[in-house]
């Protein structure tokens, strides 16, 4: 690269020597002017060679020049010798005008080019900086930054250490030298810079309240100083917003787990209350002498073993709910028949209806459903019971199977107050309850769990529609070809 850069600075130098013979020949041979005028022209064509080339050029054409107007315009013409003593101040004079007419031209160019270089480095860095604040942050954060660098620069390779993870991540179409990613972790903890001028490479710390936390390596058109440190306090901007991320998720994950724990918990002391309250009451009947009675025993042993089957399925959906927030969702698919699936939500559903109308409406021909029969039934009920929760005593709920294309779709429709238009974005949000519940027991996380479980199938729950009449909710599953089920 250096070599070609001389050659062709080499190469402007004689096209500077042979424009000055050009105008020459023009002013002596064809024009036939005087010393003064053809002065001019060298003059002019030399601050244009100094502004489009540079000092060397045009320090090449003033020579030329003076050699030509003291040959060819100063008497004795076609000589170099000088008759008059006033002609050689004239061209002293010529010389050292095209000379710091030539400085000061190359000056301003040289100015003019750094000024649009850091305009240049200023758009890059604006771009680099929003694309880093722009960055997605599911995706690995410090591979993106290496990446936008390598792009907004046209660097032909760029590696960046993160220290925290002890990963490098690379970008661009280049290699870098062998050995750059020792360098990398050295510059990571010593906090030194390296550049390397002859192969177009330079590693610099990346710091972070004067503490590095990683390493950048650049290779190709090298940058500033000044762009260089601002590149590294960029890419330290972006991997500390990663890290800051990452541990406010790791918090927000643990207090929604804790909460978690502390709302399932609430949950089963009162879900536990009414049929421990009912088996107590039972039992405290047969061990007294006030029931006598065979049928009348047998009757509060029948409760005692409803309330037993109901704690047994209480303690199994607890169970299920926390391995679904666990993320552990394993599911055990086999064919079932919708309309018995609906008919086994109704009849476990009908102690908490309290009397009310459970109707149940399942289109012909439904196709058998592949899932798992326990979380899907686990799924209906968490939205049977928020029907029956928010809707008046003695109101009708509605379940219905239905085919939709490629899917089989069961609408759960109540007749209760509706929900507000500024809730229905976040009735799905764990923890979230209607202003309209009340003193309505519950969670807030029967609806974040049946959506889980339909999304585990491949499927999902959402709100059809809400009014002062009612809701319905929908929860979907895909109709799997017998053959892809085996």
């Amino acid at each position: 690269m250096v070599r070609t850069g001389a050659a062709a600075a080499a190469l402007r130098a004689v096209c500077s020597v042979a424009i000055v013979f050009g105008i020459t020949l023009v002013c002596f041979r064809v024009l036939r002017l005087g010393a003064s005028t053809t002065g001019f022209a060298y003059l002019a064509a030399i601050l244009a060679v100094a502004s489009g080339w540079g000092l060397i050029e045009a320090i090449s054409a003033s020579i030329a020049a003076v050699f030509c107007l003291n040959f060819f315009f100063v008497p004795p013409v076609l000589t170099l010798t000088v008759a008059d003593p006033q002609n050689w101040v004239a061209l002293f004079a010529f010389l050292a005008t095209s000379l710091i007419a030539s400085q000061l031209s190359a000056r301003a160019k040289q100015r003019t080019s750094e000024a649009l270089e850091r305009q240049r480095d200023m758009e890059r860095l604006y771009a680099l900086s929003r694309s880093i604040l722009l960055t997605n942050m599911d995706q690995n954060v410090a591979r993106q930054i290496a990446l936008q660098i390598a792009e907004t620069f046209d660097f032909s390779a760029v590696a960046l250490y993160d220290r925290s993870s002890g990963a490098i991540h690379r970008s661009g179409p280049g290699e870098l030298l062998p050995g750059t990613d020792d360098r990398l972790r050295e510059t990571a903890v010593k906090g030194t810079l390296f550049r390397d001028e002859l192969t177009g490479t330079v590693v610099t710390a990346i710091r972070l309240g004067g503490e590095p936390i990683g390493a950048l390596a650049l290779s190709g058109a090298l940058p500033s100083d000044t762009v260089l440190q601002a590149l590294a306090n960029l890419a330290a901007i972006g991997l500390e917003r990663a890290h800051a991320q990452d541990a406010a998720t790791r918090a927000e994950a643990a207090r929604e787990s804790q909460e978690l724990k502390s709302t399932l918990l609430d949950a089963m002391a009162h879900e536990f209350k009414t049929p421990l309250t009912s088996m107590k009451a039972a039992s405290s009947a047969l061990l007294s002498d006030a029931v006598a009675e065979p049928e009348a025993r047998r009757e509060l042993v029948s409760v005692v073993d409803e309330e037993i089957d109901h704690l047994n399925r209480l303690v199994t959906e607890a169970v299920q709910v926390a391995r679904i927030e666990a993320g552990d969702v394993q599911l055990n698919r086999a064919r079932y028949a919708a309309a018995a699936m609906l008919e086994g939500v109704r009849r476990e559903a009908e102690p908490a209806g309290e009397g009310r109308a459970i109707s149940v409406e399942v289109e012909p021909n439904l196709p058998p459903l592949n899932v798992d029969a326990e979380l899907i039934k686990l799924a209906l009920r968490q939205l049977m019971d928020n029907a029956l929760r928010y809707s008046p005593p003695g109101s009708p709920v509605f379940l219905r199977a239905r085919r939709d294309g490629n899917r089989v779709v069961i609408d759960i429709r109540d007749r209760g107050s509706g929900i507000p238009a500024a809730e229905r974005p976040r009735v799905f949000e764990k923890f979230h309850r209607g202003s309209n519940a009340g003193q309505t027991r519950g969670t807030g996380m029967g609806l974040s769990i049946a959506r889980e479980i339909a999304r585990a199938h491949r499927g999902d729950v959402w709100l059809e529609k809400s009014s002062p009449e009612g809701s319905e909710f929908c929860l979907s599953i895909p109709v799997t070809p017998e053959k892809a089920a085996l």
